[in-house]
């Protein structure tokens, strides 16, 4: 009771961040804050052309567009704290705003898991199934498939993080971490998690194997489609459809996979170098990964390109 009765009163955090590298903070403060300029201009543009341009009123890119949504929320949700805390060592956080952070970070994640499955998708039934495509694609299918991407991102991330943040925590209050991270913050509290691991393991089964699971199936009818394609011209065309997204695929589930999968060292000699590690992963999945999305996926598309040019023009000619 009277260890309940002290951590009630834990009003925040100290994000610990790169304090102990200050050489480190303002090499880095640069880059990410570059970075995320280049995120709000390329998937805000993204974003435009998918709207205005009609040529691009397709299932593809309805789903492109919300994949920029996604990564202009996720990034907007972290960036900015990760920017403060090189700025300001041991960055303070109430804990109601730890909460708010990690929700929608969690929230942004967890629903870019499910839409890429149902981009990938989108991309099966386009090359192997063309005939059916309007049928199977329309208006009425995929507009229900992304609304149920976000609700069941949101939803997760509600059962999370609400299962988080009800957890007792003791006097250390310092998060070894750029952000809110919900793995950071379970580690300072002082009662059994078990149901909190069991929890999370539930969710990356659903929103991280099962996905990858339909993708990779997707992908081997995709494949074998593409294979059956007589002329080399056909194939290459084919295949130009998908290896963005399957870049994409492999950039994004891979930095998770090797975030939350990878065995931690019991070598307390290498303490410092794995949470160093940890913490770069988590920046290059926070930062680097929406970054690379629009140029990888949209921003070197014909069709794109093209509606980035009308959309200049018309902005210059209407002045």
């Amino acid at each position: 009771m009277e260890k309940a009765n002290r951590t009630s009163l834990v009003e925040g955090f100290i994000l610990l961040g790169l304090s102990t590298h200050p050489r480190l903070e303002k090499m880095f403060f640069v880059l990410i804050l570059l970075m995320y300029l280049v995120i709000l201009l390329g998937n805000g543009v993204l974003i435009l052309v998918t709207i205005f341009d009609s040529r691009l009123h397709t299932p593809m890119y309805f789903f492109l567009g919300n994949l920029s949504f996604l990564d202009i929320c996720y990034t907007t949700s972290s960036v900015p704290l990760v920017l403060d805390s090189f700025l300001t060592p041991r960055k303070a956080i109430s804990f109601s705003a730890c909460a708010v952070q990690m929700l929608l970070s969690f929230a942004m994640a967890g629903t870019e898991c499910v839409l890429l499955g149902m981009m990938a998708f989108d991309r099966y039934v386009a090359i192997c199934n063309p005939l059916r495509y309007p049928v199977i694609m329309s208006k009425a299918a995929y507009v229900p498939m992304a609304v149920s991407s976000w609700a069941g991102g949101i939803i997760n991330s509600v059962v999370q993080i609400s299962q988080a943040m009800a957890l007792p925590f003791c006097g250390d209050n310092v998060i070894n971490h750029f952000t809110c991270e919900i793995l950071a913050v379970l580690k300072l509290a002082c009662a059994d998690i078990t149901i909190n691991v069991i929890s999370m393991v539930v969710a990356n089964v659903i929103f991280l194997a099962v996905p990858v699971l339909f993708i990779s199936v997707s992908y081997v009818f995709i494949i074998a489609t593409i294979l059956k394609i007589p002329s080399a011209e056909g194939r290459k065309k084919a295949f130009s459809t998908c290896s963005a997204h399957l870049a994409v695929v492999i950039i994004f589930y891979g930095t998770l996979f090797f975030m939350y999968a990878k065995p931690k060292s019991k070598d307390p000699l290498g303490a410092d170098k794995g949470d160093i590690s940890d913490k770069l992963t988590s920046l290059f999945y926070g930062v680097v990964t929406p970054m690379l999305n629009p140029i990888i996926y949209s921003l070197r598309n014909k069709d794109v390109k093209a509606a980035v040019k009308n959309l200049v023009f018309q902005k210059h000619f209407l002045k």
